[in-house]
């Protein structure tokens, strides 16, 4: 309507004014209802023409949309194993910060595995503590077997020296003997050396890797019980949070509640555009958008990405093959908007339905000096046109909240 009323400012009114001033024709006597289309029909196929051209550059050139939304993720609030609710510490709708405890699953059984880790580590160093005891008693042992050993071959020397000077007094099966328990004793110091090489590689090696296993089952016991404390990944609020005690929670059935993160939805908002624009949207481009959630207020934003496919055309692999025609419905392209200046979104839910204008920008193009006079003129007129569009979001967001109050019928 407002295009029409601007395109018969040039084309009906001039004709009407012609007929007027230089023909002397009159409403009501030459131009009556049954004559306005003979007498001003150059006017009105003009107008027509004009209204319909100017339409297609300004949607064309300003894509608009109603397909915008402060779109927002929710984190599921899940435990990592199932179990049954033992506390909970937070209730619906309470702001939380990352890392804030949220509700405690039954750790009985985890208590009770964390308990057995120190008990271990408690026998690891009972065991090294009796080790070192008997490595003082090893060196005894030692020294005994030394001893019985420096006897054995003094006695034999002795026998083998009173041998040596007579012969009869000493019998040989005696040196013998006394050979053999030298030997003995030999073995009983090397029996001795080596009991106590096999505690020190038991202190120094084996209750060393004792206790670092059992310290790392206590590692692994205490990380199960902190899964049992269920915390905020980030900060936001807690919704759909309905648990109890003694609810029984499923880490894949039967989720706890939703958290919605604090920046959840206020830092773009997403629109969907026709396809047609797809070869004018381009990052960087300036739009507006007017939220029904925050009536009359215009947003300034600006294009930061523009996706590179239509999600209506994607494919899933299924068993069965798929017909074109069930995904032949057009989507839309989907683009985020980004406010210009801090705090933009501030006030509106997310999750609001939105209006927004994009405009095209030919300010670096015409700074060319190798374009051609119409081309020039062209790219004038398709900035200028902008501001049709842009009045029309204004007049719609003073009338948004007039439409949803009082024609949708709510």
């Amino acid at each position: 309507m407002f295009e029409l009323l601007l395109c018969s400012m040039l084309t009906v009114f001039p004709d009407y004014l012609f007929r007027r001033y230089v023909q002397g024709k009159r409403i009501g006597r030459e131009i009556t209802l049954y004559t306005m289309w003979y007498e001003l029909r150059w006017g009105i196929t003009a107008c027509l023409l004009l209204t319909v051209l100017l339409i297609t550059t300004i949607f064309y050139f300003h894509p608009t949309t109603n397909n915008v939304t402060a779109i927002f993720r929710t984190v599921t609030i899940l435990p990592e194993t199932s179990g049954r609710v033992a506390e909970v510490y937070v209730t619906n709708n309470e702001t939380v910060a990352a890392g804030a405890p949220l509700f405690r699953l039954d750790s009985s059984e985890q208590e009770a595995a964390k308990e057995t880790a120190q008990r271990g580590i408690a026998e690891v160093d009972a065991a090294s503590a009796v080790a070192k005891t008997e490595l003082a008693g090893a060196d005894g042992m030692i020294q005994q077997a030394q001893g019985a050993l420096q006897q054995a071959i003094d006695e034999l020397n002795t026998k083998q020296e009173i041998m040596r000077r007579n012969a009869n007094v000493v019998a040989p099966r005696e040196i013998e003997r006394l050979q053999v328990v030298v030997d003995g004793r030999k073995g009983a110091v090397d029996a001795a050396v080596a009991n106590k090489e096999t505690l020190q590689a038991r202190i120094a090696a084996l209750l060393p890797a004792q206790r670092s296993s059992a310290e790392a089952a206590l590692a692994q016991a205490q990380v199960e019980l902190d899964k049992m404390i269920v915390r905020a990944g980030v900060a936001g609020t807690v919704h759909q949070f309905t648990l109890r005690p003694g609810d029984f929670v499923n880490s894949l059935l039967r989720p706890a509640g939703i958290l919605v993160p604090t920046e959840a939805g206020r830092v773009a908002l997403i629109a969907g555009f026709n396809q047609i624009e797809a070869q004018v949207m381009k990052p960087g481009m300036i739009a507006e958008a007017t939220c029904i959630g925050k009536p009359f207020t215009i947003i300034p934003m600006v294009v930061t990405q523009v996706q590179d496919v239509i999600a209506a055309g994607q494919l899933r692999p299924t068993d069965q093959l798929i017909d074109v025609q069930q995904i032949a419905q057009p989507g839309t392209l989907t683009v985020f908007l980004e406010p210009i200046f801090a705090g933009a979104l501030e006030g509106i839910p997310p999750g609001s339905s939105c209006i927004a204008n994009a405009y095209t920008s030919n300010h670096a193009a015409l700074e060319s000096k190798d374009l051609g006079t119409l081309h020039r003129f062209f790219l004038h007129g398709v900035d200028a046109v902008g501001l049709v569009h842009a009045a029309i979001l204004r007049i719609q967001a003073i009338l948004l909240p007039v439409q949803v109050l009082v024609f949708s019928g709510h």
